[in-house]
């Protein structure tokens, strides 16, 4: 390390014979204390006695001159580091040499310390004459060698210089480069652009650029330039458009006559079983009772009914609700649970039969000319075993339907035909043996996934045969249900072996597809929704089973609206499930409500039948998937519905403002009818329904009607801007006194924001009126300029009072753009200034308020009257 006090730089050059001279005495200095550091020193110098050099101005340099010859310093340097020319340098300060002396320590080391603990007395001066007098910028371009790794150009960081090592602590820091600055902030809309172009509608663009955000419009619509589109398709149009086009983006697959019909048959019988009550916060809540089942929802399909909805309640009846064990009491709770299994699953297993019973007869219709060993093992998939047996009697198959009869069987009787086909495999009989024979007796073997064929040449060549080949998941899992697991086996261990075989035969078992995609044929209207390849949902009947089978398994997981309907965005039997499942049962909810307390699986099956459901907690998807239903049902006309569905939100802050902006996108349809609905049924206040049409009202220009809900809407201060801003400026044009007090007069009970100040300016105006006009005819009747005490009062006040009214009147109507406001102060101002000066003319002139508002006709009026009254004194005191 080098240091500036006693070294120099061989390289730089000197420009003048001072500075050569100075720069020997600084070299000879630094050899004297170099010398004096190995010698006592005999007489000690006072800190004042050393020298200070005077620092002296840099002159240019002459490229010309002969560098002067200089001596070698003594002090060890580092020849990588260089120092700066000598004209750039500070003075030298041989204070610490002196200092360093009389104490007996090592000028360097004492050097070292100062540098590194105290800001040395060269560099004070140099950041002081930096401060004064900086130095110009070079002109270079300051973009040379500019780092943006790692940078924020918000914050100007993408125009930082590469990091620079400092050679030492004598060294001074050159200036910071020039960084121009490019931060974002976020413009009010005062400030904007945008202000007052809202109507030019040439540029649709600039009009309403702050108006797209993302959100929903009315009924599900929504106005964008451009065209709609996903993230990897190419639009045909740019948005760089003036034309505005309004998209209703569909919800449901289907009708949507259909889909509201069948939306309404579900929220009615929904509502039933509803009862809907204020919340701790005064807020109608929808609590949905214990009567709720999925065994309430099955009643309402016939049982002739064999649609994906009347399956999909018929499940969670057989896998949910609660079921009578009738078990006597002293019972263990092995024993009740052992029996709640085993009646689970013989409840599973007939809904299934039920649910398969139209794919087997499909089968059956389609291949009218196949064997009597397909048609009888078509039917064993669908667990007919009795149908099964009279088609295997009535072929002669006599041995075959005795076997059949022993359905399901025990372990010695699967392991006995087991053996059979161990044996005709091994003689390779079974290639003679048609396929379908070949299945029925490796059901009944228990071999439900791959039947191993023999391994003759040939004829006698029989390849292995999959069993569940041409089935579909449901079937597929009948077989797993019926007769691949033992009777003792739970519906876990059922699903479990059924997901583990179609999972590993990759694609030789049917994945478990939603309905619509299982048949394709089928009439489902109109799917405009082009899926991914990638999505892949399950069947929610599969889900349903899943949830039951796996105790840690989550709403969240379940509930997508791809297993049960083609739309991505159709949660109409999502939202009902989740109720049911969470509110009504308690045996799941969603993952982010957290430890409920909410009993799952088996162990529930002693939950009470009285207990009232409760919500613990707060579940933002439950939110979430309410405000999705009800957008689909607000799509569809049924508002009523809708707003049903949103009582169900839990937090009350929440679903206050979710109703309320329902209501105000919906007003226009809030008519008589649907007003009483959503008051007598659901509960919901008239104020909120009145705020609504008070909205709308002021949207069509209706602003007295506007006022009048507001009103009743016990919006007061929302009325009182109303009145103030857009009626009363009307009232004072057309000099109706009368309608200006009815306006303010329903506020004196009620306080508004800025009443005394606002509103209460117009009665104060419509007071004065009345009373300057009843003082002036009382003055004249009584044909005397002198009235009486009270009278004389009231005119003195009204004196003060009516030019600080004035005076405060254009900060009342503000709205310079409006021509009514400044109508409407022009007009009170003049009223007022004429009625006061028929009862004090000098009222307004003598009054210490300056009047801007007066306009050049009163102003010379004033003047005048001023001149004259003046006049009649000087004759009086003449």
């Amino acid at each position: 390390m080098r240091f500036r006090a006693y070294s120099t730089d061989s390289e730089g050059e000197l420009s003048s014979d001072d500075d050569a001279k100075r720069v020997d005495d600084e070299v000879g200095t630094a050899s004297d204390a170099s010398e004096d550091e190995h010698r006592p020193a005999t007489r000690p110098r006072r800190r004042d006695d050393s020298p200070i050099s005077e620092p002296t101005e840099p002159e240019p340099e002459e490229s010309e001159e002969e560098p002067v010859p200089r001596r070698r310093p003594v002090v060890q340097f580092d020849p990588a580091v260089k120092s700066p020319p000598l004209t750039q340098r500070a003075p030298v300060n041989l204070t610490i040499t002196s200092w360093a002396r009389d104490r007996g320590i090592e000028p360097q080391k004492m050097h070292v310390m100062q540098a590194a603990l105290f800001r040395q007395p060269e560099e004070e001066a140099a950041m002081k004459a930096a401060s004064q007098a900086p130095q110009p910028r070079r002109k270079a371009s300051v973009f040379a060698g500019l780092s943006r790794k790692h940078s924020r150009d918000s914050e100007g960081e993408g125009l930082r210089t590469e990091l620079r090592q400092r050679a030492s602590f004598a060294q001074d820091l050159e200036p910071t480069p020039y960084r121009p600055t490019r931060k974002y902030a976020r413009v009010e809309s005062s400030a904007s652009a945008v202000t007052g172009t809202e109507g030019a509608f040439v540029d649709a663009g600039l009009a309403f650029g702050r108006s797209f955000r993302v959100g929903w419009g009315p009924g599900g619509t929504l106005v964008h330039l451009g065209t709609l589109c996903s993230p990897h398709s190419t639009p045909g149009n740019s948005a760089n458009s003036s034309i505005l086009r309004k998209t209703v983006v569909p919800l449901v697959a289907g009708l949507p006559a259909q889909a509201g019909e069948h939306a309404s048959k579900l929220l009615s019988h929904h509502l039933s079983s509803s009862p809907i009550e204020a919340d701790e916060d005064g807020v109608p809540f929808a609590n949905p009772s214990r009567g709720l089942t999925f065994s309430s929802f099955a009643a309402l399909f016939p049982i002739t009914d064999r649609s994906f909805e009347a399956c999909l309640f018929r499940l969670g009846r057989a896998l949910f609700d609660p079921i009578d064990l009738r078990l006597a009491e002293p019972i263990g709770v092995d024993i009740r649970n052992r029996v709640y299994a085993l009646r689970r699953k013989a409840a599973l297993s007939s809904w299934l039969q039920t649910a398969v019973a139209a794919s087997v007869d499909a089968d059956l219709r389609e291949n009218p000319g196949a064997d009597w060993a397909f048609t009888a093992f078509t039917l064993l998939s669908g667990n007919q075993a009795e149908k099964a047996c009279e088609i295997a009697m009535d072929s002669g198959n006599v041995k075959l339907a005795t076997l059949i009869s022993q359905y399901p069987g025990d372990d010695v009787f699967r392991d006995d035909v087991r053996t059979q086909l161990n044996v005709w495999r091994d003689w390779n009989i079974d290639a003679h043996i048609s396929e379908s024979t070949r299945r029925i007796y490796a059901l009944l073997g228990g071999i439900v996934d791959n039947l191993e064929g023999s391994k003759g040449v040939g004829l006698e060549q029989c390849p292995d045969l999959s069993v569940p080949k041409g089935l579909n998941w449901k079937r597929a899992f009948g077989l797993h249900l019926w007769y691949g697991e033992p009777l003792e086996s739970t519906v876990a261990d059922v699903f479990q072996a059924y997901e583990q075989h179609w999972r590993n035969t990759h694609g030789e078992v049917a994945s478990p597809v939603p309905w619509y995609v299982e048949q394709p044929d089928r009439d489902t209207g109109l799917v405009p929704w082009k899926q991914a390849s990638s999505a892949n949902p399950p069947d929610a009947l599969y889900s349903l089973i899943r949830l039951y089978a796996d105790p840690a398994c989550s709403l969240s997981t379940v509930l997508t609206p791809l297993s049960f309907n083609a739309s991505p965005a159709d949660y109409r039997l999502p939202w009902h499930l989740y109720v049911i499942m969470s509110r009504c049962l308690r045996v799941r909810d969603f993952a982010d409500r957290g430890n409920t307390g909410i009993a799952m699986g088996e162990d529930a099956v002693d939950a009470s039948e009285d207990d009232e459901p409760s919500v613990e907690g707060h579940s933002p998807s439950a939110d979430l998937l309410a405000n999705s239903y009800a957008l689909q049902l607000e799509q569809q006309g049924l508002i009523q519905e809708a707003a049903f569905v949103l009582l169900h939100i839990e937090g009350s802050a929440g679903r206050v403002k979710a109703i309320k902006e329902l209501l105000g996108r919906s007003a226009a349809l809030l008519d008589d009818w649907m007003t009483r609905g959503l008051v007598g049924s659901l509960k919901l206040p008239l104020a909120w329904i009145n705020e609504a049409k008070a909205m709308y009202a002021l949207d069509c220009g209706d602003v007295y009607g506007a006022y009048e809900l507001y009103l009743s809407a016990s919006l007061y201060n929302a009325a009182h801007d109303l009145a103030v801003l857009q009626l009363a400026p009307d009232a004072v044009i057309r000099d109706d006194l009368e309608l200006l007090r009815s306006l303010f007069g329903k506020f004196l009970d009620h306080p508004v924001d800025d009443w005394h100040v606002r509103g209460k300016v117009f009665l104060d105006y419509v007071q004065a009126m009345t009373r300057l006009e009843e003082l002036r005819d009382y003055l004249e009747e009584l044909n005397t300029a002198v009235p009486d005490a009270a009278e004389a009062a009231e005119l003195d006040h009204l004196a003060r009072f009516v030019p600080k009214l004035i005076s405060i009147l254009p900060d009342v109507l503000h709205d310079q753009s409006d021509v009514r406001h400044k109508a409407a102060v022009a007009e009170m101002t003049t009223q007022l200034t004429t009625r006061l000066d028929r009862v004090r003319p000098l009222a307004i002139h003598q009054s210490p308020v300056r009047n801007t508002a007066l306009n050049d006709g009163l102003r010379l009026h004033n003047i005048r009257t001023a001149a004259y009254e003046r006049f009649l004194r000087t004759i009086e005191a003449a």
